[in-house]
């Protein structure tokens, strides 16, 4: 089973309460707390799909932009030694630090493509 849903570009989870004998789930990826449950997958599909039109419409209702999941950037730590190995790798390949990187995480991510 794969537990997470996604919807309008925002994921969330699907976790097993024992102790309460529900489903529950939060969005993830933004730093607003966005939670949802219920008793069926089809009713935490719902309800998860309703806390994330809640946000959208809070947002818009206040005139705030909703956070994206993803931006696109990301801060990496690498450490000052792998820094500089990579930096010179990339200056042999005559290509910036943060190709490299991005090739390095493609290769990862996607190792057939």
């Amino acid at each position: 089973m794969n537990n997470l849903l996604s919807y309008k570009g925002y994921q969330g989870t699907i976790e097993y309460s024992e102790e309460d004998d529900c489903l529950h789930g939060r969005v993830l990826h933004i730093r607003s707390v966005l939670s949802y449950g219920g008793d069926t997958v089809a009713e935490i599909k719902t309800m998860f799909r309703e806390a994330v039109d809640g946000y959208l419409s809070l947002c818009a209702e206040q005139g705030i932009e909703p956070e994206k999941p993803y931006k696109g950037s990301l801060n990496v730590r690498l450490g000052a030694d792998l820094h500089r190995e990579a930096a010179v790798m990339a200056a042999k390949r005559n290509t910036s630090l943060n190709e490299l990187i991005v090739q390095a995480v493609k290769h990862e991510v996607r190792p057939q493509a």
